[in-house]
Formats: structure tokens, C-alpha cells, sequence
């Protein structure tokens, strides 16, 4: 196993780790770990429900594996045994610090002790749609953390994630839903996004007040609507979901007149949930362009 640089003077000595069901995990005070709030920690422990989803990864020897958060190694397990690269980033130092002791001899797993919100993906490759990321997402930063793997979007090959299942409701919602709205639209934009399967909370230690669910994301290779200006895109759809209760004139005036709104085939009264992926580019191309109209 690699570690990555100045790791092994940052790690006090750990004693040899645990195999799979010996007890819980302990650190070199002898005190078991205790799941930490702040980092939204629940471990998955659910046999059953860590087989479906390693088989829903179908990891293989080819593959090249980012696993974020992977705490107590429930999936970095049977993922390492694989042969694929695996690549955990885990913020926790002390579950760091064990995984590092428990995959020593594993020459295919690196262990980044580092906050994904933080890490720098491309260090890890150059080669476009390679990398497989998959976690279990703390509920408290999942939205950020989807974000901001979107901005490395052609480097990556396929998105497998545990997540609250209210996230994932919203993530694969559709024009009309309840659940409609920015995450569903800008995720639908650079992805296909897939539910697998739900989870139950009690599969989890401690257990959490909800539900989860499995969910794929698969970058497009080509894009159903390309907008001109992402970064547009996403302050349009921004903008009409703040004030998502108004009809569209009106919850987007502060950033389109209604009279360039009104030379789009598009019906200004409706609410911003009935308005589809396309219209959204469609607003955003107009509003792209008036925009450089004015800078020249």
C-alpha cells in the first residue's frame, strides 16, 4: 500500500488491525472509535446491502477506484480484492490511520488522509473518463461534494454513491416533480442519473434518522443540450428555484427583461418546476448572448 507523502511521520504506530467482525475498531489507546457527528459519520455494516452494491460497481483489475470516505473499510475491502487502483480519501485521521494499517500489504490502495472538498483529482490522472469515484456521502456535504466532482466531470467514468434518499429523489427528478429543482437539473445536465436500490437505516451504525438509497452517475459523452455558459446555466436555474413559487418573468427579472424573455418560444407564466433542462439553456443562451452583445 502507498501512503501519501510526509503520512507515516503524521500516524502514530497502530497496533495490527482488526479482521472484518473481530469487534469494533480501536485505536492505539486502546478506545474503541466512536462515530463523529461532525463528520457525519454512520458505518455501513449490512452484508447483504455491501454485497449489492459492490456488485452494482462490478470493480475490476482495469479499474481505477477514488473511494470517498471509506471509513472503516467495509467496501475498500472486497473493492481492493478486486485488483483495481483504489484511491480513499478520508478526512478522519484516526480511521485514516487504521485503513493505512489494514491495506500495508495491499500494493493496489493509496490512503489520502485530506477533505474531498479539498483534494485535487486530476493529481490522480490525466486520462479523460477514467476514474470510478463511489462513497457513502455524508448527508451534511453531499450536495458539495457532487458539485465539485462535476467540475472534473471529464475525468471521470461512472459515479456510484450512497446517499439520503430525499438527495437522491431530487437528484433524478423530472420536469414537474415536487422534488424538481436545482441539484436535479445541473446533475441531469453533465450526467445520466440512475436510482439502483434503497437502503435502510438500520444497515448503518449508528443509525441514522433516515432513509438512503444507491444512485449511478454516469458522465454524458455527448450532451443531450449544451448550454453556451455553464456557469450562466447554473445562475438561471439558481435564480428561478430561489423564488420558485413565481412565474417566470418574474423570478428571473433581475437577470432577463421580459421582453427578451418574450422573443423565446417559451410560455413566461409558468413556475419554474414546469420549465425542462432544455428551456433552462434555452434562457441561459439568451441571457449568454445579450451579454456579450453588451461587452462589444
Amino acid at each position: 500500500m502507498k501512503v501519501t507523502e510526509n503520512s507515516r511521520d503524521k500516524w502514530p504506530q497502530r497496533k495490527q488491525a482488526r479482521k472484518q467482525g473481530d469487534g469494533p475498531l480501536r485505536l492505539s489507546n486502546g478506545m474503541p472509535h466512536q462515530a463523529r457527528k461532525r463528520f457525519g459519520q454512520n458505518f455501513l455494516h449490512d452484508q447483504g446491502v455491501i454485497q449489492r452494491i459492490v456488485n452494482a460497481i462490478s470493480a475490476g483489475a482495469h479499474d481505477h477506484i477514488v473511494e470517498i470516505g471509506p471509513g472503516q473499510g467495509a467496501l475498500t475491502r472486497p473493492l481492493a480484492a478486486s485488483g483495481a487502483r483504489l484511491d480513499c480519501v478520508e478526512l478522519d485521521r484516526d480511521l485514516a490511520a487504521h485503513l493505512n494499517t489494514q491495506f500495508a500489504d495491499a500494493s493496489n490502495v493509496t490512503i489520502y488522509q485530506h477533505d474531498i472538498l479539498k483534494f485535487d483529482l486530476p493529481q490522480l490522472t490525466t486520462s479523460p473518463q477514467s476514474l470510478r469515484i463511489i462513497g457513502n456521502l455524508p448527508y451534511n456535504i453531499s450536495t458539495p461534494v457532487l458539485f465539485y466532482l462535476l467540475q472534473n466531470h471529464s475525468l471521470i467514468r461512472d459515479m456510484t454513491f450512497m446517499l439520503q434518499l430525499e438527495v437522491v429523489q431530487r437528484m433524478a427528478a423530472k420536469c414537474g416533480d415536487k422534488n424538481y429543482g436545482r441539484l436535479g437539473l445541473m446533475l441531469q445536465y453533465f450526467c445520466e442519473v440512475t436510482p439502483l436500490f434503497n437502503v435502510s437505516s438500520a444497515a448503518f451504525t449508528p443509525r441514522p434518522k433516515v432513509s438512503s438509497a444507491i444512485v449511478r452517475l454516469i458522465p454524458h459523452r455527448q450532451f443531450p443540450v449544451a448550454a453556451r455558459d455553464p456557469e450562466c446555466l447554473q445562475i438561471v436555474i439558481r435564480t428561478a428555484f430561489n423564488q420558485r413559487r413565481k412565474t417566470l418573468k418574474n423570478s428571473l427579472k433581475a437577470i432577463i427583461s421580459e421582453e427578451l424573455l418574450n422573443t423565446l418560444p417559451l410560455d413566461i407564466s409558468l413556475r419554474p418546476e414546469n420549465l425542462t433542462l432544455a428551456d433552462y439553456v434555452m434562457i441561459s443562451d439568451a441571457v449568454t448572448g445579450q451579454l456579450l452583445e453588451t461587452r462589444s
